[in-house]
């Protein structure tokens, strides 16, 4: 992937993707007023780049929230179904004698008979028809109450369904148009960043998110012997992978991703977003961290993993590859909200 800004020879990736996402609230800079404009200062810039990494960041980790609870109301879903299909084919054998005894109560086997209820594949159909169903059942009354049952469950996971899916690609459009628009002004933050002096733009840099330290891959010297060592391994065996969003490997990885990724190695199941990461794990003070820690970000919307002697591996933002960078470089310095330990 490239790391530097068009225009802008050795700016990396953690000043370009956040000036490719500009700010709202009248940050933004047009691209037709930004020359006439005053050239903002170093300060300004950096404290644009800022609010939008943080944006950015959660973003991303809400938009796999959404994912995750539309993936859970599908399992739940399948696995009434599952229970729904399990009723129906016990209650097979007993179907053509209750259906029977309807035809012989109701001369119209239409759609209000039993026959017509026992055989329509509408849950909804059953319910509304229920109570015929269990005055003309007779012996069949605990069968045809157990067939209720599991047509109300069928039912109501479908109308929890529906309203889940609604909410969750209403939260995902929301949150994509919003990425859409933030992006839409690349080239004018391009113009800004561009008529910063070198000197100017390398203060830009050290204080921005990702590309202040290597991703050249290099082997783990340290002990495996614990799931800690195991996990930092894993961190280190992705050194140069780039960053992806939504991505868990084993290709690409986001942040929140990679440190999951590497827990997984290790035999240790997290969350997969960094807001849930936290709220599950035990948080550690800043003096007890050791390798395999996660050190969480920018309102925990971002993570990465130490990995021992000050440096912690992460996977910064879209342009960068994974990274080991020393935890007191400027934005994460600036950005540390805690460590929490798997």
């Amino acid at each position: 992937m490239a790391k530097v800004l068009v225009g802008v020879p050795g700016f990396r990736r953690g000043v370009a993707v956040a000036a490719g996402l500009a700010a709202t609230g009248g940050l933004a800079v047009s691209a037709s007023g930004a020359a006439a404009a005053p050239q903002p200062s170093v300060a300004q810039v950096q404290a644009r780049i800022n609010q939008l990494t943080s944006q950015f960041d959660q973003v991303s980790e809400q938009l796999d929230q959404a994912g995750q609870q539309l993936a859970v109301a599908r399992s739940r879903l399948s696995q009434v179904r599952l229970r729904l299909d399990g009723a129906q084919a016990r209650f097979a054998a007993e179907q053509a004698d209750v259906a029977q005894m309807a035809a012989a109560a109701f001369e119209d086997t239409g759609a209000t008979s039993v026959a017509g209820v026992l055989t329509s594949g509408d849950p909804s159909g059953v319910l509304r028809q229920g109570s015929l169903l269990v005055e003309e059942s007779g012996s069949r009354t605990a069968e045809s109450r157990r067939l209720l049952a599991d047509a109300g469950q069928l039912a109501a996971a479908g109308r929890v369904m529906q309203r889940t899916e609604a909410g969750v690609a209403a939260l995902a459009a929301q949150l994509g148009a919003r990425k859409h628009a933030l992006g839409g002004l690349i080239a004018a933050e391009k113009v800004t960043l561009a008529s910063l002096t070198v000197p100017q733009q390398q203060a830009v840099q050290s204080q921005s998110i990702g590309g202040n330290g290597t991703s050249a891959p290099q082997p783990y010297t340290g002990p495996v012997s614990t799931r800690a060592g195991q996990a930092v391994a894993f961190a280190y065996a992705q050194l140069g992978k780039p960053y992806q969003w939504g991505a868990t490997g084993p290709g690409s990885f986001d942040c929140s991703g990679l440190v999951q990724a590497a827990w997984a190695a290790a035999g240790v199941a997290i969350p997969r977003n960094t807001y849930d990461q936290w709220g599950a794990l035990p948080h550690i003070a800043t003096s007890a961290i050791q390798p395999g820690d996660l050190l969480f970000y920018d309102g925990i919307g971002h993570v990465a993993m130490y990995v021992g002697g000050g440096y912690m591996i992460d996977a910064p933002q879209t342009g960068l590859d994974v990274e080991k960078i020393p935890m007191n470089t400027g934005w994460y310095a600036a950005n540390f909200d805690g460590a929490a330990r798997p």
